[in-house]
């Protein structure tokens, strides 16, 4: 039995690589996209900086959502909407994708039914309508359900699981068309009150911008905490979002979007990993990377930052390229971020004078934590 002056709707909640969101089959929600958001922020708890009245987490890595529906394209198993919701604030940003989130979009779509299970690996074909493109999704499975137990470790992550491989070659170009929007591995940009900056400026699964520490007065060891309260940093952070998006030619853009994301690399060096406070070598890494979202540091490396990051590191004479420390030929670059190690598989090749991303790929483990129902106040919904 439930109270009559509320509303409840299925959800699942997943973990997917670092991250965890609230999972909804789109179809149980109303369509008028206000009063659904409305719904959903309801469900997180949002605007609330603890969120305490809702389920999510407090936390930007943990207050995601997935929108879950039949595919409407003929080469998709189904479709996703990826959604950051906001914590201090009424919004829900649906510009971009989130790789962590997508990871566990093949092992929900498969427990639910919506993808029959095939031994021993299912490729589940996922429609991201945040950017009208596919990616696809290896999941392991057995007995008809995908495989939770594994030795796969990923940072950020306790224990181990079993690897879920996710190939985003087919989401290159997801706001300005191309791989390099500006057809160049560097741009100089003028920025507002700094000066000129060189830059990278790359677009795949989400449009990026890569900068070298040094070169906006950062070490690239960073953590968090050095970083979230320092308020000229983050306004400068801003202004280089600004004048990039108006190179990259990202039309219909608001400040307020969470992409294009900011990169700041460096060499590598021995750091420490502030998650479990243990030093990092630098020999287990290619290169340092920071991430900046929202105006903070990623805690770890948002998996859609990974693929794009992959593609800057093997892209020769971009700002990644030249602080990285690769082997001819490597065809699996290690990032160090703020939480660990990442790997990714990343090639590119040159034809026709244009260099094209021939493979990108990244591994994440996946489970879900639980399902049931919601229970919304029906003043809400009204």
């Amino acid at each position: 039995m439930y109270q009559r002056d509320v509303t409840r709707f299925y959800c699942t909640i997943m973990r997917g690589g670092s991250s965890k969101g609230i999972f909804l089959m789109e179809n149980d929600l109303p369509q008028d996209p206000k009063t659904r958001d409305k719904i959903i922020l309801s469900i997180f708890g949002s605007p609330d900086p603890r969120q305490i009245n809702g389920l999510g987490g407090a936390e930007m890595l943990t207050s995601k959502l997935a929108l879950i529906s039949a595919p409407t394209r003929s080469d998709a198993d189904v479709d996703f909407v990826f959604g950051q919701v906001e914590i201090e604030k009424p919004v829900i940003h649906y510009d971009g994708l989130c790789g962590n989130i997508s990871s566990a979009v093949g092992p929900y779509a498969i427990e639910e039914g919506l993808v029959k299970a095939t031994e021993p690996i299912t490729k589940v074909r996922i429609h991201s309508r945040n950017t009208n493109q596919v990616f696809v999704a290896e999941v392991p499975v057995k007995d008809g359900h995908p495989i939770i137990e594994g030795n796969y470790s990923m940072a950020g992550v306790p224990g181990t699981g079993a690897e879920i491989k996710i190939d985003m070659k087919g989401t290159v170009g997801s706001r300005t068309g191309k791989f390099m929007p500006t057809g160049h591995p560097v741009d100089i940009v003028e920025v507002e009150d700094f000066g000129p900056l060189e830059m990278t400026l790359l677009d795949v699964v989400n449009p990026c911008i890569f900068v070298r520490a040094k070169d906006i007065g950062k070490r690239g060891d960073e953590v968090p905490a050095d970083v979230n309260d320092d308020q000229n940093f983050v306004s400068l952070i801003e202004r280089i979002r600004t004048a990039a998006v108006a190179r990259m030619n990202i039309s219909n853009w608001m400040s307020s979007a969470p992409i294009p994301f900011v990169v700041f690399v460096s060499d590598p060096k021995d750091y420490v990993n502030h998650l479990s406070k243990k030093i990092v070598p630098g020999a287990d890494v290619d290169f340092l990377a920071r991430m900046m979202m929202l105006g903070k540091m990623h805690q770890t490396y948002a998996g859609s930052v990974t693929c794009v990051t992959g593609a800057a590191a093997v892209l020769p004479g971009s700002v990644v390229n030249e602080v990285a420390r690769l082997a001819p030929g490597q065809a699996v670059v290690r990032m160090g971020h703020p939480g660990g190690v990442i790997p990714v598989e990343a090639a590119v090749t040159k034809a026709g004078g244009e260099y094209v991303l021939q493979r990108i790929v990244y591994g994440r483990t996946a489970r879900r934590l639980m399902d049931g129902y919601v229970y919304v106040p029906n003043s809400i919904i009204k």
